[in-house]
C-alpha cells in the first residue's frame, strides 16, 4: 500500500532521493533519458498518444520498470502482448466511460486526470475497476490537503502529486510535506495513537529485526532524514543507535493493506537491532543469511591453512567444486539427498559470490530484476552441457539425472524418445523409469485455497469474477439452465452424426454394468442380508477446456450418469472468450440429459460444484479430469466435512504404454504414441520394446518423427516425447512385468497372440487388444469410458464406470427364529468388546422371546 503516487515533473535530487524511500515514482517518458539503463522503482508514463513501439514498451520495462503507464489508444494496441500486470491505463475525466471490459481486462488499474477530485465519480471509477489500484490525478495547480488524501484513500483511490507540489518543507497552500502527505491516510486504533512497525533487515532477504512503536513525528524524521526514528512508549522519540551507535539507513517505508501499522526495511550497522547484541529480537541468523555473515568474517579473518581460506585464495579449486557439486545435485534421487547436495552447492556458489563482492541482496536484486523482463532467452542449454547425442541413446542409463531432467529440446533436432535397456538398469534406476513427475499437491492446494475460500464465501460474484481472470469471459451469469436454447447446440451435421454413434455404444456399454436386482441372501435360516443399488442424487461433471474441444468427456461422465438414473446431473466447463460454450459440448449435454452448464473452469468451478451457489447447484460427487488445478480443488473439497462431497479418483496427466515385439506394425506404434503425447507437454508415453530388432526400433523412431511433424499440435508433443521412454526388454513377460509395475492409464498391446496375454494384465486403466484397437477408438466411441487412473493409481482404482454413480444399501431382516439362532452370538461378541447396550438390544428380545 502507498500513500500517495509522485509524479516526477522537476528534477530536485534531495526530494527524489527522499521520494524513492516511500514508493515508486512516476516518470513521463519525456523526462528521463531514455538510455537511462535502471528504471526500478518507477512507473513510465506514455502521456500522449504520439507512436511508440512495441519494442520501447519492453525495454521500459526489461530495465526495472514497475509499470508502463498508457492512453487507451496506446493500451488496445497492447492488449495481449504486455502481461496485463505491469500495464496502467491512463484516462481523463471525460472518457472514463469510454473503457471497455477487454480493456479492463487486459490492465492492472487506472490513472484518472481529473480537473477536481469528485469522491462520489471516483468512487464509482474505483467500484468499475474493483479489485485493482486507481490513481487520481488533479490537474489543479493547488495539491489536495491531507485530509482529501485520507477521504480518496477510503474511495480505495491513491493519489497522484507532481513533484513541484510536493515539498520537504512546511507544507503551504501551494506546497505540501511529503511527510505531511505520506501520513494523511494513517488511522490508529490504540488509545496512545502509535503505529506498531515491523523492522526488517534489507541486505537479509526481509528477516524480521523486531517489532517496535511509531509516531507522526517520528515518521516524519525517518522519512525526511532516511534514519531509523521510533518512539519509545517509555521515553518519546527514539533516535535508533543514537548512543549504541548501532544506527539504520532507511531504504523503503511501507504501510500496511489497513494503513495502520508499518514496514522499516533498513540497512542496520554496528552490533545488531537487538540490544542483548544481535542482529534480531528474534534470535540470531539462520540459513543463508548465517551463511553470508560467516563467509564475510572468514574471508577477512579465517587463518591461513583453514578450508574456506584455502577456496577463497584458490579460485581453480572453488570452481571445481561448484562443477562437481552441481552434478551430484543434478544425480541426487531422494527429497533428502536433494537437500543435501543444494546445501553443499549454496554453500560453494555464495562462496564465490562472497569473493567477488557479491552479497545476497545483489543476488537478489537480479532475480527480481530477470523475473520483471518482459523479453527472454530461448533457455537452451549451451553446447558442453546439452544432452546425450543420438549415437548414445541405446547405452544403459549412465545416470539418473539424465532421467529425471532432460534437457529442453531443440526445435530443429529429431523428435525422439530416450532409449533405455531394461537388464542395464540397476534397481534405483528402475524403480525411477516407473516414477512419474512429482506432483507436488502441497502446494497446489496452497494455491487453490484461496480461490476455493472465495468461491464459498461469495459465490456467483467471485465465480463471475475468476471467469473474467482467468477465462478472459465476461460473463452476466454462471449458468446455464435446461432446456437448452437450441441455438447453443447447433453442429455440422456429420460430427452431430458422430457423437450420437458414439453416444449409443457408450450407453450400450454402461446400461450393460447396471443391475437392476436386488442381491438377496440368506446367510442362515431366519436371516436374509439384501444388498442393492441407489443413483447418487446430484452429481457434477468437469469438462475441461485449455487446448482442446472435449465433448467425448462429456460424454464418458454424461452417459453413466444418465443410465444410472442420477436425478440432477451438472455440467462445468470453461467458457470461450466470448462467453458462450462449445455446441459440441452443449449437445452432449442435451442428449445426457443434463440440468445446467456452468460456465466456469478450474478450481473455481470445483468449488461452486462442491459448495454451490446462489445459482450453481450443489453437488455430491465430483467427475471429471482436469489439470493440477483442478486435481488438487477435487483433493480439497473432498476433504471438507463442510461440502460434503466425494471426487472420483486422483488425477495426473494422460499416459500411454505400448508394448510392440516384432509382429507389429511400426506405422501404427508411432501413431498410437503420438495420439496419447499431443495431450500436453507433461504426457507420459512408454514403449516397451520386446526383443524388437534394431531396424524395426528405429523404424518406429522415424515415424514417430514424421508423423509429429505432420501435425498441428508438434510443438506440445515436441515437449512431451522429449521425456518419453523406450525400454528394450527380452521377452513378453519382462515387459508384462515392467507394464504391470507402471500401471499405465492406456495399454496397448502390438504383439504376437495379443488376446491371449490380457489375463496377464493385473494393473491398467483400460487394454486395447491387437494392431487394430487404436487407443483413440477407447478415448471416444467403442464403449468403453475413457476416465481412467492415471499416475500409477491403475493398481487401486478403477476407471469411471455405471457404478461410480451409484451408491449400494444393504438391508437385513430377521425373523423371531433366526433372532433365537443369532442373537446369542451377537451378545457374546458385544459382551467381549464390552458394549452392553449392544448386548442388551438382542437379549431384551430374546427374553420376551
Amino acid at each position: 500500500m502507498v500513500a500517495f503516487l509522485p509524479l516526477l515533473d522537476g528534477q530536485d535530487e534531495t526530494l527524489l532521493s527522499t521520494l524513492s524511500r516511500i514508493g515508486p515514482v512516476i516518470k513521463p517518458i519525456s523526462s528521463f533519458d531514455n538510455t537511462e539503463s535502471d528504471l526500478s522503482n518507477s512507473y513510465i508514463l506514455v502521456d500522449n498518444n504520439a507512436p511508440i513501439s512495441h519494442d520501447d514498451l519492453i525495454s521500459y520495462l526489461d530495465r526495472g520498470a514497475d509499470k508502463v503507464i498508457l492512453s487507451l489508444t496506446h493500451a488496445s494496441e497492447v492488449i495481449g502482448f504486455l502481461p496485463s500486470d505491469r500495464v496502467l491505463l491512463l484516462l481523463d475525466f471525460a472518457n472514463a466511460s469510454a473503457v471497455s471490459n477487454k480493456t479492463r481486462s487486459a490492465v492492472s488499474g487506472v490513472l484518472l486526470k481529473s480537473p477536481s477530485l469528485e469522491l462520489d465519480f471516483i468512487s464509482s471509477v474505483s467500484h468499475f475497476f474493483a479489485g485493482s489500484p486507481v490513481y487520481v490525478l488533479s490537474t489543479s495547480t493547488i495539491p489536495p490537503t491531507s485530509l482529501t488524501i485520507s477521504e480518496l484513500h477510503s474511495t480505495g483511490a491513491v493519489p497522484v502529486l507532481p513533484t513541484s507540489q510536493l515539498t520537504l518543507g512546511s507544507s503551504s497552500p501551494s506546497q505540501l510535506n511529503i511527510a505531511d502527505a505520506f501520513l494523511a491516510p494513517l488511522r490508529s486504533d490504540r488509545p496512545d495513537g502509535l503505529f506498531p512497525t515491523v523492522v526488517s533487515s534489507y541486505t537479509q532477504g526481509g528477516r524480521s529485526l523486531g517489532l517496535v512503536y511509531s509516531s507522526r513525528q517520528s515518521i516524519t524524521e525517518s522519512v525526511l532524514s532516511g534514519k531509523g526514528v521510533y518512539h519509545s512508549r517509555r521515553h518519546g522519540l527514539w533516535k535508533k543507535g543514537e548512543t549504541s551507535r548501532a544506527t539504520q539507513d532507511v531504504i523503503r517505508i511501507r504501510l500496511d493493506c489497513d494503513t495502520d501499522s508499518l514496514e522499516f526495511s533498513v540497512v542496520q550497522h554496528g552490533a545488531g537491532f537487538c540490544h542483548l547484541n544481535r542482529p534480531s529480537c528474534f534470535g540470531e541468523l539462520s540459513g543463508l543469511a548465517a551463511l553470508e555473515s560467516t563467509l564475510k568474517s572468514r574471508m577477512n579473518s579465517a587463518p591461513e591453512g583453514s578450508y574456506t581460506k584455502k577456496l577463497f585464495n584458490d579460485p581453480d579449486l572453488l570452481r571445481s567444486k561448484i562443477m562437481e557439486e552441481a552434478d551430484e545435485l543434478c544425480g541426487a534421487l531422494t527429497k533428502e539427498q536433494v537437500a543435501f547436495e543444494a546445501a553443499d552447492l549454496l554453500y560453494f556458489t555464495l562462496t564465490r559470490c562472497i569473493a567477488a563482492g557479491v552479497s545476497l541482496v545483489d543476488i537478489e536484486r537480479s532475480l527480481d530484476a530477470k523475473a520483471r523482463k518482459i523479453s527472454r532467452r530461448p533457455g537452451n542449454a549451451k553446447a558442453q552441457w546439452s544432452s546425450r547425442s543420438p549415437s548414445t541413446t541405446d547405452l544403459p542409463l549412465p545416470a539418473p539425472s539424465k532421467l529425471t531432467q532432460p534437457s529442453p529440446p531443440d526445435p530443429n533436432a529429431t523428435i525422439r524418445m530416450r532409449k533405455y535397456i531394461a537388464a542395464s538398469l540397476s534397481p534405483s534406476e528402475r524403480t525411477q523409469l516407473l516414477q512419474r513427475p512429482v506432483l507436488k499437491f502441497g502446494e497446489m492446494i496452497a494455491k487453490v485455497k484461496p480461490i476455493v475460500d472465495y468461491v464459498r464465501t461469495l459465490g456467483d460474484p467471485a465465480l463471475l469474477e475468476l471467469t473474467a481472470k482467468f477465462d478472459k469471459a465476461q460473463l452476466d451469469t454462471t449458468v446455464t439452465f435446461a432446456p437448452f436454447d437450441p441455438e447453443t447446440i447447433q453442429l455440422n451435421d456429420t460430427v452431430r452424426a458422430a457423437i450420437d454413434v458414439a453416444y449409443a455404444n457408450i450407453r450400450k456399454f454402461h446400461e450393460a454394468q447396471a443391475r437392476a436386482d436386488t442381491l438377496v441372501i440368506e446367510t442362515m435360516p431366519g436371516v436374509v442380508c439384501s444388498r442393492f443399488a441407489r443413483p447418487i442424487a446430484r452429481v457434477g461433471l468437469y469438462v475441461p477446456g485449455g487446448t482442446a474441444v472435449l465433448p467425448s468427456t462429456a460424454l464418458m461422465l454424461g452417459v453413466p450418469a444418465q443410465v444410472a438414473g442420477c436425478h440432477e446431473i451438472v455440467l462445468a466447463t470453461p467458457p470461450r472468450p466470448d462467453g458462450s460454450i462449445s455446441p459440441e459440448v452443449m449437445y452432449v449435454a442435451h442428449l445426457v440429459g443434463a440440468s445446467a452448464v456452468v460456465k466456469a473452469g478450474g478450481a473455481q468451478a470445483v468449488a461452486a460444484l462442491a459448495y454451490g451457489t446462489q445459482t450453481v447447484p450443489k453437488v455430491d460427487k465430483i467427475f471429471g479430469p482436469g489439470n493440477q488445478w483442478v486435481t488438487a480443488a477435487k483433493m480439497l473439497v473432498q476433504n471438507d466435512t463442510y461440502a460434503l462431497v466425494a471426487i472420483d479418483m486422483p488425477a495426473g496427466p494422460s499416459e500411454v504404454l505400448v508394448i510392440a515385439d516384432q509382429t507389429c506394425n511400426p506405422v501404427y506404434v508411432a501413431a498410437d504414441l503420438l495420439s496419447q503425447a499431443e495431450h500436453g507437454v507433461d504426457s507420459q508415453v512408454v514403449l516397451v520394446a520386446v526383443n524388437l530388432p534394431a531396424s524395426i526400433l528405429l523404424e518406429i523412431e522415424s515415424q514417430v518423427d514424421a508423423q509429429a511433424r505432420a501435425l498441428e499440435r508438434v510443438e506440445i508433443i515436441r515437449q512431451s516425447v522429449a521425456k518419453s521412454i523406450i525400454v528394450q526388454v527380452d521377452n513378453i513377460n519382462a515387459a508384462l512385468a515392467f507394464s504391470n509395475d507402471y500401471a499405465p492409464e492406456h495399454l496397448i498391446l502390438h504383439i504376437e497372440k495379443a488376446a491371449a496375454a490380457v489375463v496377464h494384465v493385473q494393473n491398467a486403466g483400460s487394454v486395447f487388444v491387437g494392431p487394430f484397437s487404436p487407443e483413440s477408438c477407447g478415448d471416444y466411441a467403442s464403449g468403453t469410458n475413457h476416465t481412467l487412473p492415471t499416475n500409477g493409481y491403475a493398481r487401486q482404482f478403477s476407471g469411471v464406470n455405471t457404478h461410480s454413480f451409484q451408491k449400494h444399501i444393504t438391508s437385513q431382516e430377521l425373523t423371531a427364529d433366526g433372532l433365537k439362532v443369532l442373537g446369542p452370538v451377537v451378545a457374546t461378541l458385544a459382551d467381549c468388546e464390552g458394549l452392553q447396550a449392544h448386548a442388551n438390544a438382542v437379549r431384551i428380545r430374546l427374553d420376551s422371546l
